[in-house]
């Protein structure tokens, strides 16, 4: 799993098939030990997130699970809009 803002909405007027009636989001993951810059990366919305939330995101065979589209073209799905995050640096 991976731990991600919401920095964008993706509209697609022409698509595969599968992916439509999905909302699509710009996810920019977070790296809380290294503070390394990653690449932002699209995901497909299950729980309602907007701009600014911080979420959780699956990406690969798991992220097909949480819609019922089995063979929709999907390789990364936010499946929780997380309220907090406690980090201890210490380890």
């Amino acid at each position: 799993m991976i731990l991600g803002k919401v920095v964008g909405n993706v509209w697609a007027t022409r698509k595969d098939e599968g992916l439509n009636g999905l909302k699509l989001l710009v996810i920019k993951p977070i790296d809380y030990h290294t503070n390394q810059v990653l690449s932002t990366f699209i995901a497909t919305d299950s729980v309602g997130a907007g701009i600014g939330d911080m979420v959780l995101v699956v990406r690969g065979s798991s992220a097909r699970k949480t819609i019922d589209k089995g063979n929709a073209p999907i390789d990364a799905s936010v499946i929780g809009i997380i309220d907090e995050v406690e980090i201890n640096e210490g380890l």
